[in-house]
């Protein structure tokens, strides 16, 4: 059976931290793990290596997560060692310390969760392999790119990552995502029995609040369209990719972008949501065919001209568009007086609303919009017939006339 020691090695220099390591002891072979964790030669105990309390009320809270997080390299020891013994193959103090590092890496916050970000984008998840790695960034300009295990996360931890995230300026639902995709990570590795669950998000909000209304009036969505802007053309097109998401019944950017030429046949679009792989029909209008008429054919399988070269890659491409409408939507917002912030996103919120103004049941706009997340209206989605929506969307088209 092998031992296990914590072990000090105090800095050559008086005034530095020392290193704490532990030492594997196996069949006489003695092998050592050099920890993260540094203190100084006053806050251990030699005789009984022990950490003690630090000698100033500054560094106790410090020196209590030293020693708990101490503890959990123990544990993690205990259990590689247990593991090692369950086979009952002969193993060596190495094969200790080896297994002990692929864990910690394995482990590290920063590289599983790099892991969760290509496994999404390996299945086809690229948006929310997206939102993962914006957390990501986020954290770790939190931690000033220093790695932490996720076994060691804290209540206190993540209470000062949201303090963090507030001094930033972020509003509590942006905060409130960011919280809630680490919580996500934290928890799928407790599911594969990486770490135990040692509930660091118990004491912070990961709730979503009521946003500003974000739909425009029809009358608002009028007058965008009907705004001459043939001597900016950059505008126009931010204006007509606006207007097509909202005759397409609030269709995501994203989706609009990847509709391909073989999505309309017989004067209907057939697509998926990337988000939800739910399949939407939708039909195809005079109103979206002239915005089509208005640019160059496009010579990719795309049928919108938002990707329209092979030359650069697909999701940067739709990205840089994406950026581009949004930016010069606020000079559009500005020419019709709308105070709120205008993104290719009120147009979904926009038809929406639209809908529910005119009468149209909220079951045929959300099998209208793709939702797939409210259970009281998915009785009705499964026998809609998708008539009904065009028939709605008609209504809508036809109050911008």
């Amino acid at each position: 059976m092998a031992s296990v020691k914590v072990k000090f090695r105090a800095s050559l220099k008086a005034d530095r931290e020392g290193t704490i390591f532990y030492q594997i002891i196996h069949r006489r072979e003695v092998r050592q793990i050099v920890s993260a964790h540094h203190i100084f030669a006053t806050e251990w105990d030699n005789v009984q290596g022990i950490l003690l309390p630090g000698m100033h009320d500054s560094r106790r809270a410090f020196v209590q997560s030293v020693r708990d997080h101490v503890h959990l390299d123990l544990e993690r020891l205990a259990r590689i060692v247990n593991q090692l013994d369950e086979q009952a193959l002969p193993y060596s103090a190495d094969d200790i310390v080896e297994q002990y590092n692929l864990y910690t890496t394995q482990t590290s916050l920063f590289n599983y969760m790099q892991a969760q970000i290509t496994r999404l984008r390996i299945t086809g998840k690229a948006r929310t392999a997206e939102t993962y790695a914006a957390t990501l960034r986020s954290f770790r300009r939190f931690r000033r790119d220093e790695d932490i295990m996720l076994e060691w996360l804290s209540s206190e931890t993540m209470e000062a990552y949201e303090a963090y995230l507030k001094r930033m300026g972020l509003a509590p639902n942006s905060s409130s995502f960011y919280l809630r995709i680490l919580r996500a990570v934290y928890n799928r590795a407790v599911e594969q029995g990486l770490i135990k669950d040692r509930s660091p998000f118990k004491r912070i909000y990961t709730g979503v609040d009521k946003t500003v209304k974000r739909a425009l009036p029809v009358q608002l969505v009028k007058q965008i369209k009907t705004l001459d802007l043939q001597k900016y053309p950059s505008l126009g097109f931010a204006r007509d990719m606006f207007m097509m998401s909202f005759y397409l019944r609030g269709m995501s950017f994203i989706d609009m972008a990847y509709l391909r030429k073989c999505d309309l046949k017989n004067g209907c679009v057939t697509y998926r949501r990337r988000k939800t792989g739910q399949q939407l029909i939708i039909a195809w209008t005079d109103e979206m065919q002239d915005i089509i008429n208005r640019y160059p054919y496009n010579p990719t399988e795309y049928l919108l001209p938002i990707i329209t070269s092979y030359e650069i890659n697909d999701h940067y491409a739709y990205r840089n568009v994406g950026y581009n409408i949004n930016h010069n939507l606020k000079s559009i917002a500005a020419m019709v007086g709308i105070t709120v912030p205008l993104t290719m996103y009120v147009a979904r919120h926009s038809w929406a609303s639209a809908a529910r103004e005119m009468g149209v049941p909220i079951s045929v706009i959300s099998e209208g919009m793709g939702h797939d997340s409210e259970s009281t209206t998915r009785i009705y989605l499964a026998s809609l017939d998708t008539h009904v929506v065009d028939r709605a969307n008609q209504l809508i088209l036809a109050a911008l006339s």
